[in-house]
């Protein structure tokens, strides 16, 4: 009887293990992923806005009619990319996302708290080249590290009104996800100070 239950337990766990494996394995070895499948219908490092949500067809799964979504799907090898997003006025959030569809940051214009949600994109190693700066600080530039070097953006944006839809995904065309060509600046030692001229020689008195 208790062989019989150790059978049964071993293969509860061995079922356990295999399940969980395969579960975390899916994104990697899957062919037709989100980032495969978003390939030919957006560019690189640019803001593309996907067709609403239709019954019969729809660019992603799950995805909200009430919702005008766009993506950028960014390479930064190049170097780091500068996402600007103006809010809608209901709702507007942006979502992060490794090439393997791993969620590592979310915003939105509540955590915002400004009609633009404007960041830096950037891997760990380009975040650590960046000169220091004490007069940049996290409430001026936020700066997301990005595990992967690949990966997608998700923009969102609320029409609480069919009416409303045309102006969320205005809000959304006006989006600009764009790599930073130009190397930041260093910060600038102040030139030295000029030497004192020396003062006249005193009169001769006669």
């Amino acid at each position: 009887m208790i062989r019989v239950l150790l059978t049964i337990l071993a293969g509860v766990l061995l079922g356990g293990v295999v399940h969980l494996v395969s579960v975390l394995a899916l994104p990697r070895i899957a062919s037709q992923d989100a980032y495969s499948r978003l390939t030919p219908m957006t560019k690189l490092n640019e803001v593309t806005q996907l067709p609403l949500a239709d019954p019969s067809h729809s660019p992603m799964p799950l995805m909200d009619p009430a919702f005008a979504v766009a993506i950028c799907r960014y390479d930064l090898s190049t170097g780091p990319l500068k996402l600007t997003v103006p809010v809608s006025q209901a709702y507007t959030s942006v979502s992060f996302y490794t090439r393997n569809e791993v969620a590592y940051y979310a915003i939105n214009d509540r955590s915002a708290g400004k009609k633009v949600i404007e960041l830096d994109l950037m891997t760990e190693a380009q975040h650590n080249e960046l000169p220091e700066d004490e007069e940049i600080t996290a409430a001026d530039r936020l700066i997301i590290d990005s595990p992967t070097s690949t990966g997608l953006i998700l923009l969102k944006a609320l029409a609480p009104e069919p009416g409303l839809m045309p102006q969320a995904q205005a809000s959304l065309a006006a989006s600009s996800c764009k790599v930073q060509t130009e190397p930041v600046a260093a910060k600038q030692e102040a030139p030295p100070p000029l030497p004192v001229p020396a003062p006249p020689p005193a009169a001769r008195k006669r």
